[in-house]
């Protein structure tokens, strides 16, 4: 229970950052993605002993099929995930004081291939940051995998909105920033770069076998 206790607690100041810094009044315009970056950052390492610090059903996805967790875990983790994020909607509605928001307008082509591509590489450097032998104990973890989600944010934020994260999704669906019509192209393009990840994975380690929460 401790495991998903903490995925829903860091999934949550995940998505109150977002919105709390894209939306407007007092958003934090184009120093989000250094927030963003930040919470994530912070996150992981505070939660990366205790549940592997996913907050992100599809690191969980890509934790799944590189075999660093096991499928029984899967369900609660992706419920945490989703829950965490959808009250954090709740209460950046709050904050905000429920604004009239416009969903962003988006590319469907450009906006699948971005959030695959950074989706991949996110969940690429979670897979060998935080569950390689080769990189086991190492004390830059969480740096990678928040900035890579900064670096993520100001490439694709423009083009479809830098989820990259199918809870994120979710939460912005909710806050009104997402079309719930365009829900589809965010979770193919993230549970498809996942399951590549966790391909890519197994090709280039090659006999890596040992387990480490991802």
């Amino acid at each position: 229970m401790r495991k998903y206790v903490m995925e829903l607690v860091g999934t949550f100041f995940l998505m109150l950052t977002i919105g709390s810094t894209v939306i407007a009044p007092n958003d934090a315009g184009p120093m989000a993605p250094i927030a963003i970056g930040s919470i994530l950052m912070v996150m992981v390492f505070a939660g990366g002993h205790v549940s592997g610090a996913h907050y992100n059903p599809a690191v969980t996805l890509a934790a799944l099929l590189r075999g660093a967790i096991s499928a029984s875990e899967v369900p609660g983790y992706m419920v945490a995930q989703f829950v965490g994020a959808a009250l954090a909607a709740l209460a950046v509605g709050l904050f905000k004081g429920e604004p009239s928001i416009a969903p962003l307008q988006i590319d469907p082509t450009y906006a699948l291939i971005g959030e695959f591509l950074y989706t991949f590489a996110l969940c690429t450097v979670v897979l060998n940051v935080a569950t390689s032998r080769g990189t086991s104990g190492n004390s830059f973890y969480g740096l990678a995998i928040g900035f890579t989600v900064l670096a993520g944010a100001y490439a694709m934020g423009p083009i479809s909105g830098a989820a990259f994260n199918p809870a994120v999704v979710l939460g912005l669906t909710l806050v009104g920033l997402f079309a719930a019509s365009n829900i589809w192209i965010y979770l193919v393009a993230n549970f498809a770069a996942a399951a590549a990840a966790a391909a890519m994975f197994k090709l280039t380690e090659g006999a890596e076998t040992g387990q480490r929460a991802a």
